[in-house]
């Protein structure tokens, strides 16, 4: 079991299989990432950190980082977002196309492109 997927197993019940969904959405952008947690959230790394998650009463939030906030904030109409963090509500379905592409944005802004 890898680091993911023990945080996501301690999460309560109801919340999991999107958890696991978000997981799986951004592990395909990359098989090669590396999982861990940092600062209690799981973490997907390519030689440094690309993009976390975390649990919250009312939403899941994704954090790739104040650039990448900043690049696809046009594109975040109906969510909430802040400087490096974007809420994905429990009550909207996952965007995870959207998700996957800002991890690919990511990953090629990590890798210099």
């Amino acid at each position: 079991m890898t680091p993911i997927e023990k945080y996501i197993s301690e999460q309560p019940e109801e919340y999991q299989e999107r958890l696991r969904t978000l997981h799986q959405a951004i592990l395909e952008v990359n098989p090669a990432f590396e999982e861990k947690l940092a600062w209690s959230m799981p973490t997907f790394r390519l030689g440094r950190n690309i993009i976390h998650f975390a649990l919250s009463k009312n939403h899941i939030g994704i954090y790739p980082g104040p650039a990448a906030v900043a690049h696809f904030a046009p594109r975040l109409e109906g969510l909430k977002f802040s400087k490096g963090a974007i809420q994905l509500p429990h009550n909207k379905e996952l965007p995870l196309a959207l998700v996957q592409e800002i991890t690919t944005w990511c990953v090629k802004q990590a890798q210099g492109a």
